[in-house]
């Protein structure tokens, strides 16, 4: 990779910024003062440094955000606030999307990165990957809604859905539930509660496959994954 792209790619500014760089002098690699932008170097075996800090490369980035209301799950928008524009610009060099998409009105877990063949095994159907829903309900969840979600529900256009795992959590005027299901239809948990005559006040997914919402993350707050939730979702099958 050269060099100039490789610092570029990490967010030290524009080619020209970077190539200022090089040329000031302040740019070396294993120790060696690098001027020329055209240089290739091996992310994995040289050791880039600008006025003597370590350069950390990485080619992708796993970003876990606790998306709140009024934010749309997308890379662009002229109307509305994006999930990108909650990031930061040392992260947003990385060019990441969001894995998938919550309603505008729906908070919780999105996972954000540049990674497109993870983010295609989490989302293809053929996969099944299950997630976890928070929801509160207008009105009583009973054990025939559960049994209804199980063998699942027909939706407003038809469709059959596949099993849902519903677990009420507090039952009366208005009630408390998790739902795990395992494919990812247009606002697919209300219109599920819509088809047994209930609506979704409130909605919030809790976990996507082995990745489960980090609690101390504020609404509009995110941090890079740990390695060992990379390692999972790589390695992560359903079962």
């Amino acid at each position: 990779m050269r060099i100039d792209k490789m610092l570029a790619n990490l967010g030290y500014g524009s080619r020209k910024d970077v190539k200022k760089l090089l040329k000031d002098g302040v740019v070396e690699v294993n120790d060696q003062k690098v001027k020329d932008p055209k240089q290739h170097v091996d992310p994995d075996k040289d050791t880039v440094t600008i006025n003597g800090e370590v350069v950390e490369y990485k080619e992708f980035i796993y970003l876990m955000l606790n998306k709140p209301q009024g934010v749309i799950s997308a890379t662009e928008d002229t109307e509305h606030e994006t999930v990108l524009d909650l990031l930061e610009m040392e992260d947003l060099v990385f060019s990441p999307f969001p894995v998938g998409r919550l309603d505008k009105d729906t908070e919780g877990l999105l996972l954000l990165t540049n990674d497109g063949q993870l983010a295609h095994r989490l989302l293809s159907p053929k996969k099944h990957v299950p997630k976890t829903y928070f929801a509160v309900i207008n009105s009583e969840v009973t054990e025939e809604d559960v049994a209804a979600f199980k063998k699942g529900v027909i939706l407003d256009d038809g469709y059959h859905t596949k099993p849902g795992y519903l677990k009420i959590l507090k039952s009366g005027m208005t009630s408390d539930i998790e739902l795990t299901i395992t494919e990812g239809k247009f606002h697919q948990v209300k219109r599920m509660f819509e088809a047994v005559g209930k609506r979704v006040m409130y909605l919030q997914r809790l976990s996507m496959g082995p990745l489960k919402l980090d609690e101390s993350l504020e609404l509009g707050e995110y941090r890079e994954l740990t390695d060992e939730e990379i390692t999972e979702l790589m390695e992560y099958e359903v079962k």
